[in-house]
């Protein structure tokens, strides 16, 4: 069973850009279901193998304030929106378990999704800055199931709104990847936005996950090197037993121009896109910050979105993951000794990999072996930068900022949108503090 990240307990202490600290403490109500407003759908409701691969619990907020517009009745407002928006969602207010082929499914019973309002002692401006992850504090903003450890003792949405002294509130979720990826989740967010304007859905839910179910027989096509296990030559294992540090890494439009030259520039690639470029230089740099062995073998992972790839494409509203984890493999001397282009053409190579063959190949790879990616020696790379999480509005506009509470696992490194015109990237990832000295030097660019 995958376990969670440590429950977060007590107050944090946080340091404001003036330099003083202060206590960011947060008063939580009491926990309420919230049930569909309408009977809906009962029984099992089956989750894909694209689902099963990764059930992690994600944890995000969003801030939104608004000077003309108090955030008294903030809770209300979501709170009957959700019960609204899990009509159209509604395994959403069902509870995850296990099949009778030992894998999860999503019981709905129509319990409902978790709900907690909470008040902050402090201004939303004084929670400092959520651009970087830091479970310490952000995680007092999403509520945790007491003695919840194991993903099935907890409920499939946990949504908590908590205002601030400033007028501004924060919503709270902690959701289960499987149940929705970052562009369902996305969908589901805006959609419940839309639901506390009194507007219809733009995209109702496509909620039959059979559409992926495994192939009779299963049909294993292809490598799928995402599952194998890497041997720590260089045992980086070691290094992890230092203190971890959490660093965010700004790429203006210039500097991602600039990796894109660069990468073009020995004229072996005739296009190179942002996110090529940019993940082919982290992933040298945080190599090389690792102190790999030149024969050390070293794995990329990141998803592509495969709802455009299937055949025919999957529905509009696919409500489900629609994402299958690609990679690259490599020796680390081939990322230092070869030139810049070299990684980004690896990269390129490993988005070509993925068509209908390619993902129908990997639902029947997890039918057959259960696997999952294994992250020894690898880099998990996570793209947000392309989701638009900052369009969710219920009636008091735009988020002012959303972003996660904490990285998922020591190997993930997550790109975000940036700046008014989200035309900047922040690059978020954590390092033993010996690596991250030498990975600092290397974004020097």
């Amino acid at each position: 069973m995958i376990h969670v990240a440590e429950i977060i307990e007590g107050s944090a202490i946080m340091e404001k850009s003036n330099g003083k600290v202060s206590q960011l403490s947060v008063k939580q109500g009491e926990p309420t279901l919230v049930c569909p407003a309408e009977e809906t759908e009962k029984g099992l409701y089956f989750l894909s193998n694209l689902d099963q691969n990764i059930a992690v619990i994600v944890r995000t907020i969003y801030c939104f304030k608004l000077d003309e517009k108090g955030n008294e009745n903030a809770g209300e407002v979501i709170k009957d929106a959700l019960r609204k928006v899990l009509v159209h969602y509604y395994p959403l207010a069902g509870r995850l378990t296990i099949s009778s082929e030992g894998k999860l499914i999503v019981d709905c019973t129509g319990e409902g999704a978790v709900f907690v309002e909470a008040e902050a002692n402090c201004k939303m401006e004084e929670i400092g800055d959520i651009t970087k992850p830091d479970p310490e504090t952000l995680g007092k903003l999403v509520y945790n199931i007491p003695g919840a450890k194991k993903i099935l003792e907890m409920p499939p949405l946990v949504a908590q709104v908590t205002k601030f002294q400033c007028g501004g509130f924060v919503l709270g979720l902690c959701m289960n990847h499987c149940m929705f990826d970052g562009i369902g989740a996305m969908e589901f967010v805006n959609s419940w936005g839309e639901t506390a304007r009194s507007l219809p859905l733009t995209i109702p839910p496509f909620s039959d996950r059979a559409i992926l179910k495994a192939r009779s027989p299963p049909k294993i096509e292809y490598l799928h090197q995402e599952f194998t296990e890497i041997e720590d030559k260089s045992s980086t294992g070691d290094l992890y037993k230092d203190e971890m540090l959490y660093r965010s890494f700004c790429f203006e439009p210039e500097k991602l121009e600039k990796l894109k030259k660069n990468a073009m520039g020995d004229g072996v690639l005739k296009k190179c896109t942002t996110f090529e470029a940019l993940s082919a230089f982290v992933w040298r740099a945080r190599t090389h910050a690792l102190n790999m062995l030149s024969d050390q073998q070293t794995k990329l992972l990141f998803a592509v979105d495969g709802r455009p790839k299937f055949n025919p494409p999957l529905p509009k509203g696919y409500f489900g993951n629609g994402i299958v984890l690609t990679n690259s493999i490599c020796q680390a001397g081939e990322l230092f000794d070869k030139p810049f282009s070299h990684a980004v053409g690896l990269i390129q190579d490993a988005i070509k990999m993925v068509t209908d063959g390619y993902m129908r190949s990997a639902i029947d790879y997890f039918e057959v072996t259960r696997a999952r990616p294994s992250l020894s020696s690898t880099l998990l790379i996570t793209t947000w930068s392309r989701l638009s999480f900052h369009t969710t509005d219920f009636g008091w506009g735009e988020p002012v900022l959303s972003g996660p509470v904490a990285l998922p696992e020591k190997e993930v490194i997550l790109f975000l949108c940036q700046g008014k015109e989200r035309k900047s990237i922040n690059v978020l990832l954590g390092l033993p503090a010996s690596a991250m000295k030498v990975f600092q030097e290397q974004m020097q660019i």
